[in-house]
Parts: C-alpha cells; structure tokens; sequence
C-alpha cells in the first residue's frame, strides 16, 4: 500500500505548492525517454482555525504490543537467513564493482545493502528529496506524519523480518494479536473476528478461526468453500501456479464456490492485496496469500512499524550501506539510459547533467517509470517487451485527524468491507510516533481508486466521511455533526504495485536482463512474494545475488572497457 511525489497544502484558504516530481504522464506518453514520476497529493484543511499541534512532551506509550512470535525456525526464514548469509560469505572482490542503482524504494535499498554486504560499492540514486518509493513518508508543518500507505508486515514475510535483525532493529515492530478483524456492513459498527489460538499448530489454527466465526460465513458456505479449495492443497504449487489465467471470480464459479464467500471475504481480501476487486485480480494471487497465511503459524500474525517508514526503516539501511562504502544520494533524477554502440550501458544520464557511470547498472524504479526509460534499441527484445502487460493499480492513501478519540476502534489492521475503502486503522492507538491520547488519527487505503485518482481532495474526503459514518455510526457523521476533521491529508499514486491480472505471471522478468551488465530490482520482477514489501526486498537480494555471481564477467568487462578508452602513445 504505497506512492508519492507532488505536494499542495490548502492553508486558511492560501494554496502552496511543492513540487517532488512531474505528474505520470498518461499510457500514451510511456514511450518518452524522459522520466516522469509520480504524484503525490495532500491537502490539510483546518476547521475554524483550529489546527493540530505537535506535542513536545516525552511519548507516552499505551499500545498493546504483542512479543514476537517465533520465526526463526521456520524454512522460510532460515531460506532467507541462508541467501542474506551467501553475501557475508561470499569471497572478498579483488576490485569491488561499482554498481550504480537507480531508485531507493525497498527494492533498491536492498540491492545496495546486500551487494555492500558482499563488498562491492553501490551507488544508491533517488530522484525525489525522500527515501522509502512506496513507503515514503512526509511531516507537515504541525511536525505530523503522513505515508503512502498503511504499510503491514506479516510473520509470513522472511526476507523482512531477516532484514529487521540483520539492521538490529526488531524492536522497531509493533506486533499485535494474531486474528483479522472485518467490519460488518449489514451491522454497522460492529466487527466480526478470526482469532488465531497461539496453541495450535499451522494449518489448525487457520481452520480453527474460520470455524469458529459463524457471522460471515455458514457452515454449508464454508463446507463449499473448503471442498473448492482441495485441489490446491493436493495439487500444490504447480496448481496455483496455474490459476494465473483466471480471477478470482471466475474460479470460485469453477470450484462451485457460493458468491457469498466473495462478498464476504474475497472483495476484502482482494483489495488489501492489490487494491483491486476479484473480478480483476488473478486467483494465483489468493492462493499465494492463503498458502503462506495457512502453513505458517505465525505467516498472518501482522506488525506494524512503530513510526515513520523513511526514519525508522529506510535510514537504518541508508546507514548500513555507508558504513560499508557505499553512496546514497537523493534529488538524482535519472533522465536517460545512454548506450555504447554494442547495446550495453554506458551512463546514467541525470536531469541536472551529470553522468553516473558504474561497473554495472540497477533499475530499481517502480514498472511504470521503468517502461518510460527503456532505450529505443531494447524496446523490441522479448524480455523489455513483455513489461507492457504490467502497469501500475492507481490507489489514495487517506489520513484524517479527528477532534475526538474514536471508541469504536481497535488496537489493529481493520478490514472495512466498504466499497470505497480497503483496510483502515486508527494510527493514533498502533502506531508509538503517532499516539496521542485525546485524538485519533485514521489512515485508510482508498481502493479501487480508478475512478477517484482524477477527482478533488474534497471530493474524496466527503465519500470517505460517508463510508466512515457506517463504520462509525455512533461518533462521526457525514455532515461533521459529530466528530470533526481537525485535518486531512489525500497522497495519491496514480501508479502502485502493478496490477496483478490474469497472465501477467509470464510477462515478469528475471532480475539479471539480457543485457550485459544490466539488472532489474522490483516487486513487479520475478520472485515468489508479488507485489509487496516482503516482494520488494526478496528482489532486492536476488538482483544483488546476480550481481555477485556475475562478478569475473563484469569485472572483465570493467578491465577492457578502461583499455579501450586509454590513448595510445606515438613512439
């Protein structure tokens, strides 16, 4: 759940604009070799005069955080642990390669982590003023917060949680208890559970909540339900990888599933996933979902960081890649990959002029951005070509701040089963940096946004009020009868994680490209976790696993491309 880049602040009535980075041109402009960002939207409005002052007194925390559940046993992230050691291990380069990385989400982040672990030095470049791509995060003028998304990490997420101890950070986890919590449209206000028990092994606690909740689903839609799921827990991962042809909702018709079991869960887990509905996303997707939830205990236990994404998650990594010599640098908009005559990578060409030139060269920036940058001379080779079946979902990202404490809330990851909304939480109760006790602050994803990503911040704060009045029917009010908006901001990303349609399973490339010398880092590149944080990192590691194994190649190459460039002297 991510985004960023153009900032504009209604003030009192005054309007102030920050510019990150040019709006994403529209599809017909991805041919363009010029780069053009994302943007990022939010607007903060203050009612009568009021505004939310940042609090200077030592934090108070309250939250109920959970331990940390044990993970260090399970083959996931022992196979994790085993990757991130292969760069601690692997033998010292004679001449370490500079590797010049193009974006500093997660996806580059790792790369450069994991190629510094390995002793190369990378050379880390973002084009806006802020860390994190689709976790980036910004603080307004009252010292607030505000993200791209509600961002989660599950216990099913090895690459992260390895990540989190490798940085010694996984205090900086927020752990809360093991269920998953929908709210109840034909009962507004009211919530239904699948509470997890710590004391039954995976698949029987999974089972176990689902049997034990009997307000979403009946026993006969749960007997269908589970008969339609067979072939994938007998067929295993060559079936789920064949459910990429279909949605969702064209499986569940297949298997016989009641349509009940799709309103009931599949919209809400569809749209927590890839902000899409289920007669969109591809069936390959739920099931990856449900194997990792379902066969590791702790795979669906969720966390939440316990601040802000860029200072609390990105900085550490920042820190860890300069102390093994490597170079992060924002405001390095790359404008152009320029070419030797063989094809392969010369410079990265930067708006400001200057040219970066590396022993190898990452394109670490989101598939959309990426499509505008590839040079005329790829285009027609099958492994770039294939990337026009993957584009960016469009999702909003909403903050309000109330002028109350809502009751109706819980200390939690909340599924809103609205049309308009996905997940939701009251980030002034899960979240340390953003606790306060006399308001709540929600943060809620606003998807599918295809529809909303071209209308007003105004426009989308009054559907959101209507939707919230549902889930809040005794405290807050469309009108603003009851609970009042202190202030909003709206982030809009008119490109996020690309949409994971049927067929878009062939279409994703290998990290290591065809051309010498240039690789591939992203959630949208192939890798077993889609398109997620834990996805992101995963490519990370194996972009900078292929870099260590091509190292005798492209050190040669380094060697032959200074030879060539040497001047001859007459004799």
């Amino acid at each position: 759940m991510d985004t960023g880049c153009l900032s504009s602040m209604n003030i009192t009535g005054v309007n102030q604009t920050r510019s990150f980075a040019q709006q994403l041109h529209t599809q017909r402009c991805f041919s363009s070799s010029h780069h053009a960002g994302f943007s990022v939207k939010s607007l903060v409005v203050r009612n009568k005069g009021r505004r939310s002052h940042r609090r200077h007194s030592a934090l108070q925390i309250v939250c109920k955080d959970f331990p940390r559940p044990p993970l260090e046993n399970t083959i996931n992230y022992l196979e994790a642990g085993q990757l991130s050691s292969f760069f601690r291990s692997s033998q010292r380069p004679s001449k370490p390669l500079q590797v010049v990385i193009a974006g500093a989400g997660l996806a580059g982040l790792s790369t450069a982590k994991y190629l510094a672990d390995a002793g190369h030095k990378p050379i880390l470049l973002e084009a806006r003023d802020v860390l994190g791509g689709k976790i980036a995060a910004w603080k307004d003028e009252d010292g607030d917060w505000y993200e791209t998304g509600l961002h989660i990490f599950f216990g099913a997420y090895p690459n992260i949680q390895n990540l989190f101890g490798e940085l010694g950070i996984e205090d900086r986890l927020q752990w809360k208890e093991h269920s998953m919590i929908f709210a109840m449209p034909n009962k507004p206000g009211e919530f239904s559970r699948f509470d997890f028990p710590e004391t039954l092994p995976a698949p029987v606690n999974g089972i176990w909540a689902i049997l034990r909740n009997n307000e979403m689903l009946t026993w006969p839609e749960k007997v269908k339900f589970a008969i339609g799921l067979l072939p994938a827990m007998v067929g295993g991962q060559p079936y789920v990888e064949a459910q990429d042809g279909l949605t969702v909702s064209e499986w569940m018709k297949k298997q016989g599933v009641p349509d009940r079991v799709n309103d009931e869960v599949f919209i809400a887990m569809s749209k927590a996933l890839n902000f899409i509905n289920p007669d969109e996303l591809s069936m390959q997707c739920i099931l990856i979902a449900l194997n990792r939830f379902l066969q590791e205990k702790h795979g669906s236990k969720m966390a939440f960081l316990d601040g802000n994404p860029p200072e609390r998650l990105c900085m550490p990594i920042v820190d860890h890649i300069r102390s093994r010599g490597g170079e992060v640098r924002l405001n390095s908009r790359i404008k152009k990959i320029e070419l030797n005559p063989d094809g392969t990578v010369k410079h990265f060409a930067l708006t400001d002029g200057t040219q970066i030139t590396g022993d190898a060269y990452v394109c670490a920036a989101p598939v959309d951005i990426f499509k505008l940058l590839v040079p005329q001379e790829w285009s027609e080779i099958s492994y770039f070509k294939k990337l026009e079946k993957l584009v960016g979902v469009p999702v909003i990202n909403v903050h309000i701040w109330f002028d109350r404490k809502l009751k109706n809330t819980y200390d939690h990851l909340l599924f809103s089963r609205s049309s308009l909304l996905s997940v939701y939480a009251d980030m002034s109760v899960t979240c340390k940096e953003y606790y306060d006790p006399n308001r709540s602050m929600l943060e809620l994803v606003f998807a599918p946004a295809e529809e909303w990503i071209g209308r007003s911040e105004a426009e989308i704060i009054d559907a959101t009020m209507e939707e919230l009045a549902k889930l809040f029917p005794d405290e807050i009010a469309a009108d603003q009868s009851k609970a009042k908006i202190l202030k909003y901001h709206v982030v809009k990303t008119p490109r996020s994680v690309y949409k994971t349609v049927p067929n878009c399973e062939p279409c994703r490339p290998l990290q290591r490209s065809p051309i010498e010398g240039f690789y591939l880092a992203g959630d949208y590149t192939k890798q077993k976790y889609l398109a997620s944080m834990e996805g992101a990192v995963l490519s990370g590691k194996l972009c900078a696993q292929s870099i260590v194994q091509d190292y005798g190649r492209l050190s040669l190459r380094s060697q032959k491309s200074l030879q060539s460039e040497e001047v001859p002297v007459a004799s």
